[in-house]
């Protein structure tokens, strides 16, 4: 095996250079080194497209990914070199406090950690621990493993929600996230309305079930809304668009939700503090909880991305609907454009093979 390998560079504009890389090394006998097939390209990514952000510049980034595991420790048992995989790409200090709980979504050195070794899909290769490397059924594809680190997302939401049968939810955005959301608020056995300003991620929805579709830039979202709610409002949003349109959405759903509902944060927010002005007083006297939620982890004794992975595989879960676009890694900036212009490309989950 060559010592360099290809891979996606950030670079100072906030683009990348594909250029050769060292190609990493197992560090320990309980990791693997797997050739990357499929990586993806998700809204957390395009907040940091063409941005300079010196912490990140010749960095390697991407955290969605599936492939092949080529090269394995002596001590790994679980996979084998050969192994069709998806990639969980949440790896803690395993020292903490909550890495001691399989809370690893929540340590406070996950980011350090993880984009140093895992959290490296825009390459040709990536190593991490053999616990996160889930072998695929022969009938789930690369690309439709791709979608998993998404559908995780969406399933640590749901789990924090405690949804309910017969539930009256609302999505705020369509993007993969979004979408994904829709579906298991679906296999939950609830009512979903779900909100966009793209028609064609809306069209997506409504194919994936969703009860009542709203483009908000045309329609009259309150209106429809107490339609679906019987004027109660939703028992729980899940807030599902984020960066820069967290200071309208993140409003949209508080006031989208019932007296003694839920607002269930998914969507990610700029780094930094922020001011977004809410109705404090209101969401007080009505008790409508306020719900943070970051990536995913376990739920008791399962990993939640192994739990998608059985959705996905028994056909409970649509991956391949949102898979729109498909580019090379030597076409990552086009691919990037092709995902950030949604409204001109109808881009919804942007797929680059390596």
């Amino acid at each position: 095996m060559e010592n360099t390998m290809k891979a996606a560079v950030k670079n100072a504009a906030g683009t990348f250079d594909v250029t050769d890389v060292d190609l990493p090394e197992l560090p320990h006998d309980d990791w693997v080194l797997a050739r990357v097939r499929v990586a993806g390209i998700c809204g957390t990514d395009l907040r940091h497209w063409k941005k300079h952000e010196p912490s990140l510049e010749h960095k390697v980034m991407g955290h969605e990914l599936a492939g092949e595991v080529v090269k394995i420790g002596k001590a790994v048992k679980d996979v084998k070199p050969g192994d069709r995989v998806v990639i969980e790409t949440l790896l803690g200090d395993e020292t903490c406090d909550w890495c001691n709980v399989q809370q690893y979504n929540i340590c406070p050195n996950l980011y350090p950690v993880r984009m140093e070794t895992i959290s490296r899909a825009f390459a040709q290769y990536v190593i991490g621990p053999a616990k996160k490397f889930y072998k695929l059924p022969e009938h789930v594809s690369f690309e439709e493993a791709t979608l998993l680190d998404t559908f995780s997302v969406c399933l640590h939401a749901i789990h924090l929600s405690n949804i309910g049968l017969n539930d009256k939810v609302v999505v705020i955005g369509a993007g993969p996230i979004g979408l994904g959301q829709l579906q298991l608020a679906k296999i939950s056995g609830a009512d979903v309305l779900i909100t966009d300003v793209v028609d064609s991620s809306l069209d997506i929805a409504r194919e994936l079930g969703a009860d009542v579709v709203v483009n908000t830039s045309k329609e009259d979202a309150t209106a429809k809304l107490k339609e679906f709610t019987a004027n109660r409002g939703a028992d729980i949003t899940f807030e599902c668009a984020g960066g820069p349109s967290m200071p309208e959405t993140l409003k949209q759903a508080v006031n989208f939700t019932r007296i003694g509902g839920k607002v269930v944060i998914v969507g990610g927010f700029e780094a930094g503090e922020q001011a977004i002005p809410l109705d404090w007083q209101h969401i007080q006297k009505a008790e409508i909880q306020l719900i943070p939620s970051a990536s995913y982890a376990f739920k008791g004794i399962y990993p939640e991305m192994k739990m998608c992975l059985d959705l996905l595989a028994k056909g409970k879960l649509n991956a391949s609907k949102l898979i729109t676009h498909r580019f090379k890694i030597d076409d990552i900036n086009k691919a990037f454009e092709t995902a950030q212009n949604k409204q001109q490309t109808h881009a919804v989950f942007v797929a680059l093979n390596i």
